[in-house]
This record gives structure tokens, C-alpha cells and sequence, in this order.
């Protein structure tokens, strides 16, 4: 089982973040990317990326750029892509795995920003 210092993680993301082509990153407006330990009670409600076991690996809390009209931005907040450590460290993977396991949050949360539905992310091989 791989256990990530507070930095590694923070890397793995930052690293997945950067494996993501230009052309999408370009596109990323009024989102945050966010590291935490583990998930609140009230994030088990949103759409998020779960493991069979029920732990949430990662979150995508705003408006889809699908979504968004023409006042989008007089006041919203930024949205909100949020990973958790603690999920992935109890997936129980080797650390390649882990960093692999991390990327795939990443990558699954900034779909639901463009407006990617659960079966469409799934089609991708990042459910």
C-alpha cells in the first residue's frame, strides 16, 4: 500500500495536471484544483468519482462548461476540482499505481468541467 508524503501527492497531481494536452488546459477558466486529506460528509453528495468500497476520490463542484450561460462569471464562484489523498492511499496499489490511480481522478473531474457525463468519462477508461 502506498502511503504519499503531503508533497508527493501534491506532485502527482501537479504532474497529471501537466500530462493533460495544451489545448485543454487553455480551456480551464475559474477552477481551482485542490488537494484534501479526505472528503467532508456533504461532498458524498455531489457527482463524484467513488471506489466500489464507497470512498470518494475526487470531486467536480461548479458549472459545466456545457452549462454555462451568458452570466456565468457576474459573481460565481470559482469552481471546485478536489482530489483526496486518503481514498487513494486505502485503494491499497503500489505507488506507481497510486500516481497512475491519481492522474485518472484528475483526468475524470476535468471531464465533468467540460461537461462529460459519468458514461461518457467511463467510455474514456477514467470511471
Amino acid at each position: 500500500m502506498a502511503k504519499l508524503t503531503d508533497e508527493e501527492f501534491e506532485s502527482a497531481v501537479q504532474d497529471a495536471l501537466d500530462s493533460i494536452p495544451e489545448e485543454f488546459l487553455d480551456e480551464l477558466e475559474n477552477v481551482a484544483i485542490v488537494v484534501a486529506d479526505e472528503p467532508d460528509e456533504e461532498d458524498f453528495e455531489g457527482d463524484g468519482l467513488f471506489t466500489d468500497e464507497g470512498d470518494l476520490l475526487g470531486l467536480y463542484d461548479g458549472i459545466a462548461m456545457t452549462e454555462r450561460g451568458g452570466s456565468y462569471g457576474l459573481g460565481d464562484y470559482p469552481d471546485t476540482i478536489t482530489v483526496f489523498k486518503g481514498p487513494h492511499e486505502r485503494l491499497g496499489l503500489p505507488k506507481p499505481q497510486t500516481i497512475e490511480e491519481i492522474r485518472k481522478t484528475v483526468v475524470h473531474e476535468i471531464a465533468h468541467y467540460f461537461g462529460m457525463d459519468e458514461d461518457q468519462v467511463d467510455e474514456m477508461g477514467y470511471a
